[in-house]
């Protein structure tokens, strides 16, 4: 069986099917404490590109308080351990994403890009990747710079397609594994 055609797929459809029936009980709790936490419907609905340049609106609980526009502690707790990603585990069972692949961006990022860049659009996104084990702390590192979006469309973005397109032309079971396992130790740590 080709991994990148068949069995990428069966791995992700496996492996959310595996992980959301025992994560069902913490997915509802979850989405009880966010509600209550930002008064809101606790999930957080948004548009992103995905596969092909195609868009998709992506799940994540809300963390940010609806009238406050301010991240929580409880918000912070949810982001630290990557829990307010837990619903994307909904859009890999549908198909609009893979556990590992390009995080999915909002629109003026991936489906601007030109050239032999643009291959990193025949990847679905994913809920992990090399580039978000490397950026984990991105949003302290753009709190850093004195232009943040500058240094993002610079520097950051920029680095994230080339790890992106290594990641294509290195497509492999072997390589999701090792990477979904560091992203598993680096958010245990």
């Amino acid at each position: 069986m080709n991994y990148r055609r068949s069995g990428k797929i069966v791995f992700d459809i496996v492996l959310s099917i595996l992980l959301l029936f025992p994560l069902f009980p913490l997915l509802i709790l979850l989405f009880i404490i966010s509600s209550l936490d930002t008064q809101s419907n606790g999930i957080f609905f948004q548009k992103r590109i995905g596969q092909y340049g195609k868009k998709f609106t992506i799940l994540k609980f809300k963390t940010i308080h609806g009238k406050k526009r301010t991240c929580s502690k409880t918000g912070q707790f949810l982001r630290k351990f990557k829990l307010d990603e837990l619903p994307q585990l909904l859009n890999i069972l549908k198909g609009d994403m893979s556990f590992v692949g390009p995080r999915p961006d909002v629109e003026g990022y991936y489906d601007k890009l030109k050239g032999a860049d643009r291959r990193v659009l025949k990847l679905k996104p994913g809920l992990t990747c090399q580039a978000s084990i490397i950026y984990r702390n991105e949003e302290y590192i753009l709190k850093l710079q004195e232009d943040p979006l500058k240094y993002n469309d610079e520097i950051l973005f920029p680095h994230k397609v080339k790890m992106n397109l290594d990641y294509l032309e290195h497509l492999s079971f072997k390589n999701d594994v090792k990477i979904l396992l560091n992203t598993l130790l680096i958010i245990l740590k």
